[in-house]
């Protein structure tokens, strides 16, 4: 089936989460490359200064006040950017909200409120981009995770959602496909990615919580949205460990096994929460723009899986260069020359 993405520079792009992480930096790309963007985000403070600088530099944005898990607001969001551009091209599904404790500890009513926004955001998300872009057609891009295909501890509620999002898009996919609908559909999985998305996490641990290593920057999944907006894609992981935690699920029981002894504390800091705001029912002050502070250690910026799977072709020159070069560094070093080492994901 065709679909008729348009160039980048010749659409309009509506993001939810656009103020902070993944949403503003892919926000911002889309921006610099000509794109008309309307960023939607609860915090107005944040959106304003999002959209402001990237007016600032040239590119042409607006925004709008939404609460995902609020319907009416949802279809506000398509009235606006009808009104200020004239059409949407892409509609991505990014917003979302995070909770850490063991399921038995949770309140029911954060669970239902993380899933109100999690999972039924994106419900309302997708079904508002389907009535405006059915006709003309368009790119829809719903952002899981990584935890889509495995879930892990303290996260029950979000890996519970982010399954959901999983076969919710699968059976629009077909749906519309059969329809005959050229609407292409993208489920984008990321890694672990150093966002704000931590710090403005509700926590029953009583520290603040972390992504679990390797992180990756919000660039390599934004890059990956980018893409999807303009060649259809069905599915990819955003970041190379995602693709392990992902086929971890063929062999089970170990994964239980090495989760149960590995991420109930990879996923805390020793930083005590104190009771601090977060952002389940309700924005924070602060946003926290593009990267977080409570991930510390070293944030990798590309990902050499995902570059792969994007582009192969040139992947594939690269890799027989790497190879010359490691057989070229090996003889070498039979001279007592230094060997090279090449690097995997930076």
């Amino acid at each position: 089936m065709k679909f008729p993405l348009r160039p980048l520079n010749e659409q309009v792009v509506v993001i939810t989460g656009a103020s902070s992480g993944i949403g503003l930096v892919t926000a911002k790309q889309a921006a610099a490359a000509g794109a008309r963007v309307v960023l939607v985000a609860r915090n107005e403070g944040a959106l304003r200064s999002a959209a402001e600088e990237i007016r600032r530099r040239g590119g042409r944005a607006v925004w709008v006040v939404a609460d995902v898990a609020d319907e009416a607001q949802v279809q506000q969001v398509a009235t606006a950017a009808i009104h200020e551009f004239g059409r949407i091209d892409t509609w991505v599904n990014n917003a979302a909200v995070s909770m850490y404790g063991r399921l038995t500890e949770l309140a029911t009513a954060d669970m239902r409120r993380q899933m109100d926004v999690n999972y039924w955001g994106q419900v309302y998300g997708s079904r508002v981009a389907v009535t405006h872009m059915r006709g003309a057609g368009g790119a829809l891009i719903n952002v899981a995770s990584a935890l889509s295909d495995r879930a892990i501890p303290l996260q029950g509620g979000y890996c519970a959602a982010k399954h959901a999002i999983k076969a919710f898009t699968d059976a629009l996919r077909m749906e519309l496909e059969e329809e005959g609908v050229p609407i292409a559909v993208t489920l984008v999985k990321p890694a672990s990615i150093d966002t704000p998305f931590f710090e403005k996490a509700r926590t029953y641990l009583g520290v603040e919580p972390q992504p679990v290593p390797p992180v990756y920057a919000p660039e390599v999944v934004s890059e990956v949205i980018l893409y999807a907006a303009t060649r259809p894609l069905r599915e990819l992981i955003a970041g190379g460990s995602g693709a392990k935690l992902s086929a971890s699920r063929f062999a089970p029981r170990l994964a239980d096994l090495y989760m149960e002894r590995w991420t109930f504390e990879s996923q805390k800091t020793g930083k005590p929460s104190h009771g601090r705001p977060d952002n389940l029912y309700s924005p924070v002050a602060d946003d926290g723009g593009e990267r977080g502070r409570n991930w510390t250690g070293h944030t990798r910026g590309s990902s050499i899986y995902t570059r792969a799977a994007l582009h192969p072709r040139a992947t594939t020159t690269i890799l027989a260069a790497a190879a010359m070069a490691t057989g070229m560094a090996l003889a070498a070093s039979r001279w007592g020359r230094p060997v090279a080492v090449l690097p995997d994901e930076q």
